[in-house]
């Protein structure tokens, strides 16, 4: 697993430190290491690209660091390879010592984990379980601007998975808490890794049941039905969100147009 790079190592490389990435010239380097001055680092294979090695390698780069956001228009693949390095240089970065007896921790050879040289303790890179599901009534959606969205943008309520849930309780009860509005017809449509830091997205679509929007002030700014031709400013393609918001807004084409 975790090696130190050859100056004629090649492929992608994923140079990231607290939940920045090096992204020099605005996209994620590629070539061989000697020419990145990346050789004698420490670097993880973490998946490949176009037939290529995508390498993690964690460290913090003098210029250039940026937010994993800036490549939500690259392809698909290439953002969750490069999210997926992020979130495990994270992991390692909070995972230097035991949390039971705090003695330094070591990269383990033969898998994605963080060892204890002390105790048996074994820790591996933890996933937060998130909804997010598109509400339609009739030919409108439920659309909501999130406090932590302060650009204008309108999206899909979302929220965190608690202990002993499942996901379809976690929808219920996150729509019921921001929104105040009761949901019918529930199902699931689709997933996405979302480093931000550490969540897998669960996406549904849901249909309205009873109740009137009543927003919680502390997770949104606004809530409202829009009309599935007159939205408001969406998420940016490439989201899960996006995706919901569009695959609503055909199925109501085909009703009512």
């Amino acid at each position: 697993m975790e090696r130190e790079i050859l100056s004629t190592d090649q492929g992608w490389w994923v140079v990231s430190h607290q939940n920045t990435l090096w992204l020099p010239e605005g996209s994620l380097p590629r070539g061989s290491a000697a020419a990145l001055s990346l050789a004698g680092n420490q670097g993880i294979p973490i998946g490949e690209w176009q037939g290529e090695t995508v390498w993690l390698v964690c460290q913090q780069q003098s210029r250039d660091m940026v937010s994993l956001r800036q490549l939500l228009s690259e392809e698909a693949g290439l953002f969750r390879l490069a999210g997926r390095g992020v979130q495990l240089a994270e992991f390692y970065r909070s995972h230097r010592y035991c949390g039971y007896c705090g003695v330094p921790m070591k990269v383990s050879r033969t898998e994605l984990a963080c060892l204890c040289t002390q105790c048996p303790e074994r820790y591996y890179p933890q996933i937060a379980p998130c909804i997010i599901v598109v509400i339609r009534r009739d030919d409108r959606l439920l659309l909501a601007q999130h406090v932590r969205h302060r650009n204008g943008i309108y999206t899909a309520l979302a929220g965190f998975a608690e202990v002993g849930e499942t996901l379809e309780q976690t929808v219920a009860r996150e729509v019921m808490e921001e929104s105040s509005i009761r949901i019918k017809n529930l199902r699931y449509v689709a997933s996405q890794p979302w480093p931000f830091p550490q969540s897998l997205m669960m996406a549904f679509m849901a249909d309205y049941d009873s109740g009137e929007i009543a927003i919680d002030p502390k997770e949104l700014l606004d809530a409202g039905w829009y009309r599935y031709d007159a939205l408001p400013q969406l998420p940016p393609p490439g989201t899960i969100a996006r995706r919901l918001i569009e695959d609503t807004v055909a199925l109501c084409r085909e009703k009512y147009e």
